[in-house]
């Protein structure tokens, strides 16, 4: 279950030069392609901000909101995370396959176009969370410490 923000600042974007919001994920960052991360830009953290965190999930899977990526510990200097990259000084924790590493949007055949979200966190503090920590885990070391939050969602459909 995704945290509520304490959004105090609306100047947070997420975004990615190769889709747009509500828009198909291309091939490549999927399972049917190279299977690797997005570029993504990062603009309007807010002051005071320590760290970023973000978490990529599909809400439309079949087993239940899965989990394709987590990272913190993203500096607030960050203004892209290039493809197939993690930030210097982050730190990627399990996704929903209990792994350390980007999965791409794998829905299976004859299940739709399903949702991909990339959620944003500019917190009021550095987590500093092992590698082996999960969202759930995530979520509530972050609970109370977000300053704004922004979300990007792709689709993809494996029909």
């Amino acid at each position: 279950m995704p945290t509520q923000p304490n959004t105090t600042n609306s100047s947070l974007k997420l975004a990615s030069p190769f889709f747009d919001e509500g828009a198909e994920i291309p091939l490549e960052y999927t399972c049917k392609g190279q299977n690797i991360s997005p570029p993504l830009s990062i603009t309007g953290v807010p002051a005071g901000a320590k760290s970023l965190a973000l978490i990529m999930h599909d809400p439309d899977a079949v087993s239940g909101d899965f989990v394709h990526w987590t990272i913190w510990d993203i500096p607030t200097s960050t203004e892209t995370i290039a493809v197939n990259s993690v930030p210097a000084g982050a730190t990627v924790g399990l996704n929903g396959g209990g792994q350390n590493k980007y999965m791409g949007p794998c829905p299976p055949a004859g299940t739709g176009t399903h949702r991909y979200m990339f959620e944003l966190y500019a917190l009021n503090k550095i987590p500093g969370l092992s590698p082996s920590t999960s969202r759930d885990q995530l979520q509530e070391a972050i609970a109370g410490h977000i300053l704004a939050q922004h979300s990007l969602a792709g689709l993809f459909a494996a029909d």
